[in-house]
């Protein structure tokens, strides 16, 4: 089943599609280390045509067929997407308000649309690896600061 969703397409498989796709999902994973890419032959009625996969696509393909056959519903955003404030806040797990703060900040840029926001997927990215990396480094140096507790006991 196919929906639209922020204007982005979200595909729900279905049972036979969830299965199908785990299935095909495993046996392309097998072609990902080829080089060249894959040739598929693609038969419609009494037509037929090669294609060829480049390998980063081959990838993609491999990690949305995984997704559906598993039952995940999966939507495909290219990275120089302009995200609402709702959806980088969603994509960033924040309120709305907490992203737009953020942005207020100037953690990350931005633009105006009229008197709405917009951020680029590839920002947005960028900003949460950057936060993943500080929170790391905060966790492992609060562990340090543990130990060091510790052995003075």
């Amino acid at each position: 089943m196919a929906q639209l969703l922020n204007g982005n397409e979200v595909i729900t498989p279905s049972e036979s599609d969830s299965a199908l796709a785990k299935v095909s999902g495993q046996r392309l994973a097998s072609h990902l280390a080829d080089a060249g890419g894959v040739r598929l032959e693609l038969k419609s009625g009494s037509t037929s045509e090669e294609l060829v996969l480049p390998p980063s696509a081959l990838r993609l393909l491999q990690g949305i067929l995984n997704e559906l056959g598993q039952g995940h519903a999966v939507t495909l955003t290219p990275i120089r997407a302009e995200l609402t404030t709702q959806q980088a806040a969603d994509l960033l797990n924040v309120s709305r308000p907490h992203l737009v703060k953020l942005l207020d900040e100037e953690a990350m840029p931005s633009r105006k649309v009229g008197s709405h926001r917009r951020v680029l997927l590839s920002d947005l990215l960028a900003y949460r690896e950057e936060w993943h990396a500080k929170r790391h480094a905060s966790l492992v140096e609060l562990q340090a600061l543990s130990q060091d507790l510790k052995m003075g006991y």
